[in-house]
C-alpha cells in the first residue's frame, strides 16, 4: 500500500553539480547546486536562489562552468555548498579544490574534479530563478573514459539524497536503455 507523503523534493538521483564562476575581482568561487539538470542536449538548467554570490558572478560574467562531483572529494563538494562566497571570499583556498581557468568561457574549473561542462549563460528567469545556459564545451579526465565516452563507473559521480541528507555514489549497471524493452514488444 502506498503512503501519502505531501510534497518534497525526492526525484532521485539528483546529481551533485559544482557551479564554478568569477566574482567582479576575478576571484574563483564555486556553490554546490542541489538542483540542476539537462534540459537539452546542449542546456543546462540550474535552480539557483537569487541571493547566491554565484548567480550575481554568473549574471556579470555570463558565464559558468558546472563539473560533477565525485565519491573522491565528498568533502570539499560539501564545503562549498555550506560556505557563501558572500561571507567568505578564501572559502575555495579552504576548500583544498585546485582552480584553473576554462579555455573556453569565463569561469574557472575545478581540476581536482573529472568531469565540467563550459557554458555560457543563456537567460535567467527571475520568477523561478532558473539559469540556463548554452554547454559551448565538455572537458574529461582521460581515465574517466572507455573508448573516447565519459564512462560512469569511472567517473563515480555522487548524487544528493534529499530525503536523508545524504550522499550515495552511483551503482552498477543494470541494463541497456533502447534495447531491454524492445523484449516486451509483442
Amino acid at each position: 500500500m502506498k503512503k501519502d507523503l505531501g510534497v518534497k523534493p525526492y526525484l532521485f538521483p539528483m546529481p551533485v553539480l559544482i557551479i564554478g564562476s568569477y566574482s567582479e575581482d576575478c576571484t574563483p568561487d564555486a556553490m554546490n547546486a542541489a538542483y540542476g539538470t539537462l534540459c537539452d542536449s546542449d542546456v543546462v538548467a540550474l535552480y539557483l536562489s537569487a541571493g547566491h554570490k554565484t548567480v550575481a558572478n554568473i549574471k556579470a560574467r555570463r558565464a559558468f562552468t558546472v563539473a560533477i562531483g565525485d565519491e573522491k572529494h565528498v568533502a570539499p563538494c560539501d564545503y562549498v555548498g555550506v560556505v557563501s562566497a558572500n561571507k567568505d571570499k578564501a572559502k575555495m583556498e579552504k576548500s583544498g579544490f585546485t582552480i584553473g581557468k576554462s579555455e573556453k568561457v569565463d569561469a574557472p574549473v575545478i581540476e581536482d574534479l573529472p568531469l565540467t561542462l563550459e557554458c555560457e549563460l543563456d537567460y535567467i528567469d527571475e520568477k523561478s530563478g532558473a539559469v540556463y545556459g548554452k554547454i559551448v564545451n565538455i572537458i574529461a579526465e582521460e581515465d574517466v573514459l572507455t573508448d573516447g565516452k565519459v564512462d560512469l563507473v569511472k567517473l563515480n559521480p555522487i548524487s544528493y539524497d534529499p530525503a536523508s541528507n545524504g550522499y550515495f555514489k552511483m551503482g552498477k549497471k543494470v541494463g541497456t536503455a533502447f534495447h531491454d524493452g524492445l523484449a516486451l514488444k509483442k
